[in-house]
């Protein structure tokens, strides 16, 4: 039996971890039928089957699993040896996918890519910004950022932003002609630019104030003649005067400052818990992205 090379373990790892020859394929920068003749020829070379392969689906076998079991730690001390040493020399090389909201992806090019890049020039950076929450392991990304509420739980989070609070906004224009809610309830006599997610579900509002709580465990599902799907595109809404939105307090803060958006229902609006960078503990975790991290932990400290 001749031995399998590192490039052949490397492949057979990714197709392990997304159980997907695209995913893999895609990630390791190959087609899929080059990936699939590497995977024939790492069986072959071993004598055994590795992969359950159907058109749908790509599973382990026994075999498959015991071999993942034991190189995985081997491999993975592996990459943090050659990564420490690559990181003496100020040499961090490598990608770093990132997944986040459009709001979370903005921030972070705002506030901390441009130190990051200039200190990194070896590392590039692959961000996604899309509305619908991904599991970021099984969709290959090194790391995710979404507002603390919605980091899973089983991941480790750095804070990246502040406490926030989404709010309720018109026009001047607007409540000019219809007198400014008081309570959530009087949002039933008024125009609510609705919004819908990327489940396309709708949002529903949540409100509260002090001790006292509406709609917190059923949210409002407010009424309204006009659906969205993109929060800027809210924010233009309102202050064309085609209603009340409700958005994070940073998309609308420019045109609250220049008086085109006035704010409603201020004392239903608490702060939540911001931003966070999220990722697995369960992996090894790269250099370059323990180098993120770093900083993330530096602008906000």
């Amino acid at each position: 039996m001749s031995k399998p090379t590192l490039a052949e373990l490397r492949a057979f790892m990714a197709v392990a971890e997304h159980r997907s020859f695209r995913r893999a394929a895609d990630l390791l920068g190959i087609t899929r039928s080059s990936l699939s003749h590497i995977m024939r020829g790492l069986e072959d070379r071993l004598g055994a089957r590795l992969l359950h392969r159907t058109t749908r689906s790509v599973s382990l076998t026994d075999t498959g699993e015991r071999l993942l079991k034991r190189i995985d730690p081997l491999m993975s001390g592996l990459d943090a040896a050659l990564e420490d040493v690559a990181g003496e020399q100020g040499r961090l090389t490598g990608e770093l996918r990132i997944n986040g909201s459009e709001g979370a992806i903005r921030l972070l090019l705002r506030e901390i890519v441009p130190q990051f890049m200039a200190r990194y020039p070896g590392i590039t950076l692959d961000l996604v910004a899309e509305g619908k929450l991904v599991d970021i392991v099984g969709e290959g990304f090194d790391a995710g950022i979404r507002l603390g509420e919605a980091v899973p739980r089983d991941m480790i989070a750095v804070r990246l932003s502040p406490d926030m609070r989404f709010l309720a906004v018109a026009s001047p224009d607007y409540l000019a002609a219809h007198p400014a809610p008081e309570t959530p309830d009087d949002l039933a006599r008024h125009q609510c630019l609705r919004q819908r997610l990327p489940s396309g579900k709708r949002y529903r509002w949540e409100f509260q104030k002090r001790a006292e709580e509406v709609a917190m465990d059923v949210p409002m599902d407010v009424p309204g003649s006009l659906t969205l799907d993109n929060t800027q595109l809210m924010v233009e809404a309102a202050q064309n005067g085609l209603g009340i939105a409700y958005v994070p307090e940073d998309y609308a803060q420019v045109a609250l400052k220049e008086g085109r958006l006035k704010t409603v229902l201020d004392d239903w609006c608490p702060p939540i818990p911001g931003l966070f960078l999220y990722f697995s503990g369960n992996r090894h975790v790269p250099a370059s992205l323990r180098a993120l991290i770093d900083l993330v932990r530096e602008k906000s400290g």
